[in-house]
């Protein structure tokens, strides 16, 4: 009878957890900078997948979580990956993050060497990889939107991007390549060469159709 009875028990535990795990969402932390900081606002990249999700049916399967901080480079999120990522014990993990690696070094006279940037997104990987977390890799996106290659920081966008790339290739991260992407529907949709307002407001920042564009492509890597 005792035996009978732990045996139940053990069954209903098991159905329990299993029940529990079924329901739990997934949860998906997006690091990055000012970019990520406003994708929690009413018309960001974040909400907007958010809204996708309920639209198909499934927002309940996802729990997004925006942890973006302006200003941020590659450094100050290791820094603070413990306490704002970690901590929170998520599935999914997607580093958006390198502009202001790039931009910075003219704009403010800092910025992140090479191979700096790569040490440290290195470790990130590693060490969010170390706890069963998926990771997902982007590249930086634009610094101005002229499509000529004429833009100041293209090449060192490039070339952060190619090291991201290659990161993601190392250590089989998923990678969304905002890089490539923004270039093509540069290329496809702005005949006058613009530096700013196709995807962007201000040559970085993304305008509403710039959020979508980022949101759709986020959901293809993210929804399984």
């Amino acid at each position: 009878m005792k035996t009978s009875l732990k045996i139940l028990t053990l069954v209903l535990l098991s159905t329990l957890m299993f029940s529990l795990t079924q329901d739990k969402p997934t949860k998906v932390i997006f690091f990055g900078d000012s970019i990520t900081q406003a994708g929690v606002g009413p018309s960001g990249y974040i909400t907007k997948m958010k809204e996708t999700l309920e639209k198909q049916g499934i927002k309940d399967k996802y729990q997004l979580i925006g942890a973006g901080i302006g200003g941020n480079k590659v450094y100050d999120l290791y820094l603070r990956m413990e306490d704002d990522v970690l901590s929170q014990k998520p599935d999914v993990v997607v580093i958006y993050i390198g502009v202001n690696d790039v931009w910075h070094k003219s704009s403010m006279g800092t910025g992140t060497d090479a191979d700096k940037f790569t040490g440290f997104y290195t470790a990130i990987i590693k060490k969010l990889q170390s706890q069963g977390i998926r990771v997902i890799c982007c590249t930086p996106a634009v610094i101005g939107e002229r499509n000529d290659n004429s833009n100041q920081q293209d090449g060192d966008l490039n070339h952060y991007s190619n090291i991201i790339r290659g990161l993601a290739a190392k250590f089989d991260c998923p990678l969304i390549d905002l890089r490539k992407e923004f270039q093509s529907y540069s290329l496809k949709n702005n005949p006058q060469n613009k530096d700013s307002g196709i995807l962007t407001t201000d040559r970085v920042h993304l305008n509403d159709l710039g959020n979508q564009f980022v949101a759709d492509l986020m959901l293809k890597a993210v929804v399984k």
